[in-house]
């Protein structure tokens, strides 16, 4: 149901209120029961509604969520709230005030910059996605700081803004889009907006070629409890550099441009860096606060003798490497027990699941076994977490 009007009235809210929380296997109880007194199409779009919302707490918080309004591509596209807080942060340290926010979507980064007291007008042609926005600007309290405007990006003057963030859409019809130029609006657009205002962001994916970034940006990949959310260009800052971003935090890791790592024997300790680490190819960085080196020239897992506390990696103290062999680390396992296994691989063709099954761990102990490489040779390593 793309016209929200309904749920926006008194009788639609009660009606968001009365499914909130309804579990998938009592939709069809619950719809009947409230057909009865409510229009069916209006009880459908409720509960429609409630199902989106239950899938954005994972990215809006419960208490957020439940007081907006979503769509399906809004749920699914939309920027975590923890990374949108943080751009938007540092934005705000950036000195800015008014934001031109083009593609908007449902107004995750609107919401954000809002509530860090920036003036935004959020942009985006789809007519259901700008009135979901501006529910949300409305639902939020939010709405005297937030313009939301139904155009299309490439015709809407910003020059009476501060900043500009663009967040292209990266989805069509066939699934997730790799080349930044069939991005919409493409990225070469957004790129030559972004040079437009004092200072830019753009979100891009994670995955972009590192040759794709503009000499004149700033480029920055951001990970949220360990997973790799977007990578973001900025201008106007620090051209040429490189920075991880790891949340909660934050914390911030700045390329100093360094060659790759030395390769050299395993250490008794295996660090395994974030994935936004690896995403801005600051592997090299991490290696040299450590004082470590590669098991392998192609795979970013860094090894040192010594024990250090960074955030930028997860230690594992390493009790075994072996040859890839199944028979010998089921052998192994059963022999100490294991039955908690924690699969991870880099550079190994082997799924995690696949091993277990064959391994099949049993007893009350816990271990770890990396699949990889060890200077060209497949290689299983054992191991646990380290106490840092």
């Amino acid at each position: 149901m793309n016209d929200l009007a309904p749920l926006l009235t008194p009788e639609g809210r009660a009606l968001l209120d009365a499914v909130r929380g309804t579990a998938p296997a009592d939709e069809l109880a619950v719809a009947t029961r409230l057909r009865r007194d409510h229009p069916a199409p209006l009880v459908s779009a409720a509960l429609a509604q409630a199902r989106l919302r239950q899938r954005a707490v994972a990215k809006f918080g419960t208490e957020d969520a439940h007081r907006m309004f979503f769509t399906p591509d809004g749920v699914e596209q939309s920027t975590r709230a923890s990374v949108a807080a943080y751009r938007a942060a540092r934005l705000k340290e950036l000195g800015v005030t008014s934001v031109a926010d083009l593609c908007c979507g449902i107004g995750g980064d609107a919401i954000a910059l809002a509530r860090a007291g920036i003036r935004v007008l959020a942009v985006d042609r789809d007519p259901a996605t700008a009135a979901t926005a501006r529910a949300n600007a409305d639902a939020l309290g939010l709405a005297g700081l937030i313009e939301v405007r139904e155009a299309d990006v490439t015709e809407v003057d910003t020059s009476g803004h501060d900043a500009v963030f663009v967040d292209p859409a990266r989805r069509g019809g066939r699934g997730r889009i790799f080349d930044p130029e069939a991005y919409s609006p493409p990225l070469s657009w957004a790129v030559a907006a972004a040079r437009t205002a004092r200072v830019a962001a753009l979100k891009i994916a994670p995955g972009v070629p590192h040759e794709a970034v503009p000499a004149d940006a700033e480029a920055e990949w951001i990970s949220d409890h360990g997973d790799v959310k977007e990578a973001v260009l900025w201008f106007g800052t620090a051209p040429g550099t490189v920075r991880a971003t790891l949340l909660p935090g934050p914390r911030t890791l700045r390329g100093a441009g360094l060659p790759d790592p030395p390769v050299r024997p395993l250490g008794r300790y295996l660090y395994e860096p974030d994935g936004a680490v690896i995403r801005a190819h600051l592997v090299a960085d991490v290696a040299a606060e450590l004082d470590g080196g590669l098991l392998d020239a192609t795979i970013a897992y860094v090894t040192a003798d010594t024990l250090r506390p960074t955030p930028y990696a997860t230690a594992y103290e390493i009790t075994d490497q072996l040859p890839f062999n199944v028979k010998k680390l089921k052998a192994l396992l059963r022999e100490r027990g294991v039955g908690v296994l924690t699969v991870k691989k880099r550079g190994s063709a082997v799924e995690p699941e696949e091993l277990r099954r064959k391994v099949k761990p049993q007893g009350p102990h816990a271990a770890t076994v990396f699949l990889t490489r060890v200077a060209g040779a497949p290689t299983m390593l054992i191991g646990a977490p380290a106490a840092v």
